[in-house]
């Protein structure tokens, strides 16, 4: 695919890896829309030209309506966290957190249910999931339960779409503004989390952005995961 003169709608794209993903898409002449939930907090952040607009991922007639109104478009990107995620023991955890958890897995069925068919014959869908989805560490079943969810739903939905493409980028351990914590406290958790990675340190969403880019160009894969996680899968 040939990026300059396209159009992306990007779910969650006023911050972390998806801003990221707006700016790279920004820089190769895409015409870029960036969704949130609350993107005024963020507008400052967005490169000059990109607009910005509302909408709950979760919510799926907001959803519908907005691919409606920005179709038709060539570039399809999700992502959005849907909401908080349960941590812990799955034994001892709260059912409730476990299936507010999903709320990223619906947030996606609606971005690739309503998105998909406003996209262009030739265009490309990129989701998000996460390295726990194919290797979970303790306490982290319910990323891992959602992340696979959203891995297979991908590779059920390609050939359906065909010829449009949908791929999915998995990220390991990203320094984004999900971790609130600054300072010495915040390089502290990070070092402590990624000390046994082949590439022991945080990534940066830059780096899983340009994952992304390379999904979005490449014409020839489909329904497949792209990992970008400093040897998370072999640590």
């Amino acid at each position: 695919m040939k990026l300059e003169g396209r159009k992306a709608l990007v779910f969650g794209g006023t911050s972390g890896i998806g801003l990221a993903t707006v700016a790279q898409l920004a820089d190769a002449g895409v015409s870029v829309v960036a969704v949130s939930r609350n993107p005024s907090r963020a507008e400052s952040l967005l490169p000059e030209g990109v607009k910005a607009v509302a909408c709950d991922v979760t919510d799926e007639a907001a959803v519908a309506a907005l691919c409606a109104e920005e179709a038709p478009y060539d570039i399809l990107i999700s992502a959005a966290t849907g909401g908080d995620r349960a941590i812990g023991p799955f034994l001892s955890m709260d059912m409730d957190g476990f299936k507010g958890s999903f709320d990223k897995l619906w947030g996606y069925a609606n971005v690739v249910r309503h998105g998909t068919g406003h996209l262009r014959d030739d265009g490309s869908v990129v989701l998000v999931s996460g390295s726990p989805a194919r290797r979970c560490k303790p306490g982290q079943v319910a990323l891992s339960s959602v992340g696979g969810s959203v891995e297979a739903l991908a590779r059920a939905v390609a050939p359906e779409i065909a010829p449009k493409r949908i791929n999915v980028v998995s990220p390991g351990t990203i320094d984004t503004p999900m971790v609130p914590l600054q300072g010495d406290e915040r390089d502290a958790l990070y070092k402590n989390m990624t000390s046994n990675n082949i590439i022991p340190r945080a990534g940066a969403p830059e780096e899983v952005a340009s994952a992304l880019m390379f999904l979005i160009q490449n014409d020839f894969v489909t329904g497949t995961t792209v990992d970008v996680d400093g040897g998370w899968l072999l640590s």
